[in-house]
């Protein structure tokens, strides 16, 4: 669908401003398009394009009281989108390097009880072992076989947002496991093979 004209488009942003749902779906029908292949161009991700439309959309909806002063509605939605990505790229760069932090702070442990790497993947294998089994297949479709939020929601019949809950609960829970077990690990890796 193509863009309303100006002058139609001043009054759509109007009456989105005031509350029009219907408007607001037209305006909806006129950009996602667009805004999906520029979220595209931006991120080189046709997933990640397609799970943060609608949530800009939602904050399209949230600042609409902004809109009858926007002169180029294009250009400020393109400005809220890429503003919009760059945050969630920044919170998945940092929630992977805490999880890449986490691995690597279970697999160097201290140097004293010397567990191979073998060992230390037995305990967090035990750890998954232990998680509902609805948690443990979304922590193996994403860490293990690397899926997205929504590959994962669609593969299990959820929503995005329960996987991503289950995701974070499991990864507790693991964390949880490991720490409270990791002392009678190596307890009992010292008393038996040394």
């Amino acid at each position: 669908m193509l863009a309303p004209h100006s002058h139609n488009e001043a009054d759509l942003l109007l009456r989105v401003a005031e509350g029009d749902q219907k408007a607001f779906a037209a305006l909806f029908h006129a950009y996602h398009h667009r805004l999906g292949i520029y979220l595209y161009q931006l991120t080189s991700s046709r997933t990640f394009a397609e799970e943060n439309i609608q949530d800009i959309f939602c904050k399209v909806w949230e600042k609409r009281a902004q809109l009858p002063e926007v002169q180029n509605f294009q250009h400020w939605l393109f400005t809220v989108s890429k503003n919009h990505a760059l945050n969630v790229l920044r919170k998945m760069v940092r929630e992977r390097t805490e999880q890449l932090n986490w691995e690597k702070q279970q697999l160097n442990l201290s140097p004293d009880a010397e567990l191979t790497t073998e060992d230390r993947l037995q305990l967090i294998h035990k750890a998954i072992s232990q998680l509902p089994p609805q948690q443990k297949k979304v922590f193996i479709l994403s860490r293990y076989q690397r899926l997205k939020y929504v590959e994962i929601a669609k593969e299990l019949n959820l929503s995005r947002e329960t996987v991503k809950s289950y995701l974070q609960i499991a990864t507790s829970s693991i964390r949880k496991y490991v720490n409270t077990h990791l002392p009678l690990f190596i307890f009992l890796f010292s008393r038996f093979f040394y």
